[in-house]
């Protein structure tokens, strides 16, 4: 088990090095930040832009600024932001928890809706809770998800007042993103459910458990859902950064603090350091959970930690 995950967090590093380099030089594709530091500060020079990017190290080459990004980065220092020079590392611990809070709910509320409807589907297959738990899945992954954020607030927040439309005013501020992710994400995960549990339904072994007289409940979540856990935890792991990226849209549709909103602003003001901190996290998030669900690979099936 120890080579197995020293061979994940070797392949975790070279995945976060790639992405970061590949970010910090697109980042620097989309205009200067010189430009934008000096609107409103009547006429500028060259020299002026130039004494601007000397002063926020983007006259030296990109390899250079990458590599203190980087040597930075090992010690916990993202840098400064250009927009008013709060350190990146500070603006990130503030927005990190609201994110991961938003990513928590979504994908619990994901599972609870999703593996109950999915198992009915499979048992009840071709009858009309089966046709309608499809044709909800169906609807729900037709739904863009900025689109669905929207439809949401028009509902609960304007035409029946419930919800607050945005931002944070308490624990009820996270109902809407949490119930919009959760709403995407179920549609596809009911649909994975149903299709491992109907081909774990037709094994020998789930005939001989019904022949034993073991409850229904027994048979469906005890033996037939823990062995078709394996495709449902791969593919929740994977699902994992497609919810980190559709997370970065919805908290700017609801003005949520977390780390979306963060790099959209920083996408905004074309500010380096927290677009390349915000996203360098992001990633780590993403490849610690792949680390973890690889782990969980050997809690669910003891073949595979035998071999």
């Amino acid at each position: 088990m120890g080579a197995f995950i020293l061979k994940r967090v070797l392949q975790a590093i070279f995945v976060v090095l790639v992405v970061t380099l590949f970010v910090s030089y697109a980042v620097r594709l989309s205009g200067d930040p010189a430009l934008m530091l000096s609107q409103g500060a009547g006429s500028v020079t060259e020299q002026d832009l130039q004494n601007i990017r000397a002063g926020l190290g983007l006259d030296r080459p990109f390899l250079v600024q990458y590599a203190e990004f980087v040597r930075g980065v090992l010690v916990g220092d993202f840098g400064k932001s250009f927009m008013g020079g709060t350190p990146v590392s500070r603006l990130i611990a503030d927005a990190l928890p609201a994110t991961l809070a938003l990513a928590a709910v979504s994908l619990l509320l994901s599972i609870l809706v999703s593996v109950p409807l999915g198992v009915q589907a499979a048992v009840k297959q071709g009858k009309g809770i089966d046709q309608f738990i499809r044709i909800f899945s169906l609807i729900g992954l037709s739904f863009p998800n900025f689109w669905l954020a929207i439809m949401l607030v028009l509902l609960l927040s304007i035409t029946f007042p419930l919800l607050p439309p945005s931002g944070w005013d308490g624990p009820v501020s996270l109902i809407m993103p949490a119930l919009t992710m959760a709403i995407i994400l179920s549609a596809t995960n009911v649909r994975l459910v149903r299709t491992s549990m109907l081909e774990t339904l037709s094994a020998q072994y789930i005939t001989v458990a019904r022949s034993k007289g073991l409850q229904d409940r027994v048979v469906l979540y005890k033996h037939a859902l823990r062995n078709c856990a394996i495709p449902l935890i791969t593919y929740i792991g994977l699902q994992f950064g497609n919810l980190i990226g559709g997370i970065v849209v919805v908290e700017k549709v609801f003005n949520w603090p977390g780390l979306g909103t963060l790099a959209f602003d920083a996408i905004a003001g074309r500010d380096y350091p927290v677009l390349q901190g915000t996203v360098t996290v992001l990633s780590l998030v993403i490849v610690a959970v792949n680390l973890l669900v690889d782990m969980a690979y050997g809690l669910v099936d003891p073949r595979i930690r035998t071999r």
